[in-house]
């Protein structure tokens, strides 16, 4: 049997010694596949089975959202351009997006206010709440999926074969959302302001985004909506599900590579931030 690996604290930062600092947020990482693991499924478990409506919850706003918009385009109330889409069909596949991009962004705050009490009694790699959100997301987004294909098939929309590459940009929309999600989190546990200014935040951001229409040509909207970093993942995750024309690759890269960059970062301000944070909540 492998002895356990022993930790020593001392008050000198990790930050002086980068390489051991990564090699230990590596076998966090590692350590914690098994308890996020098991969390994933109690998690999973508890969303469906305390819900009347289960699995139903997945399909719900997004039908609502294209209904209530489709009827609002029919009336003229609203006028959202030609899209590549029919409508319907149009805006439920990019609310798929967004919800998953709002999962993403909310998840590791959620996760650890739900382990708060966890936190302050146990100690155990911190990672191992995130990676169970982020694999209940990608399970939520496997539901989805089904809508998506049954919308397919009801409006006769064709897909290229760059549908395959389609989960890249999702993935990468998924860790955009972590990403400003972890920067968040440590904070959002001290204040109950952080997540309530997200639930206002993000309602305002939907309507920033290309969800209920197509990105704006030219005029300062059209500018704010492609400054906006969920715009070209978003566009490419659709564009590859149906067109073989990428019109934001370039856009796409250069958020791809903030994030991943930005994830590195705010893993190690999330690994330095939570004992103190975790002192915070226990006193």
């Amino acid at each position: 049997m492998k002895p356990p690996i022993e930790k020593i604290y001392t008050p000198e930062s990790s930050l002086k010694h980068p390489i051991k600092l990564f090699r230990q947020m590596w076998e966090d990482l590692l350590a914690s596949r098994e308890l996020a693991w098991r969390l994933m499924v109690r998690d999973i478990n508890s969303q469906y089975r305390q819900s009347l409506l289960g699995v139903s919850w997945a399909f719900l706003p997004p039908i609502i959202m294209a209904l209530g918009f489709t009827l609002a385009n029919q009336a003229s109330v609203i006028q959202v351009g030609k899209t590549d889409l029919p409508y319907p069909a149009y805006v439920m596949f990019s609310t798929v997006l967004w919800q998953t991009f709002v999962e993403s962004l909310n998840a590791p705050l959620q996760a650890l206010t739900q382990a708060k009490a966890l936190l302050a009694k146990v100690n155990f790699p911190r990672e191992a709440l995130v990676l169970a959100k982020l694999g209940e997301i990608i399970f939520n987004f496997g539901i989805k999926v089904i809508l998506i294909i049954g919308l397919f098939i009801c409006f006769q929309i064709s897909v290229n074969w760059t549908v395959i590459l389609a989960p890249i940009a999702i993935i990468h929309l998924i860790f955009l959302g972590l990403f400003l999600g972890i920067l968040l989190a440590p904070l959002g546990l001290l204040y109950l302001d952080v997540s309530r200014g997200l639930s206002l935040i993000t309602g305002f951001w939907l309507f920033m985004t290309p969800v209920v229409y197509p990105v704006p040509k030219s005029g300062l909207f059209s500018n704010l909506v492609k400054l906006n970093p969920v715009t070209p993942l978003l566009v490419t995750a659709r564009e590859l599900t149906t067109s073989t024309q990428l019109s934001q690759l370039t856009e796409f890269w250069l958020v791809s590579g903030l994030t991943f960059l930005g994830l590195i970062i705010t893993w190690i301000f999330f690994r330095l931030a939570m004992p103190f944070v975790i002192e915070r909540i226990s006193s």
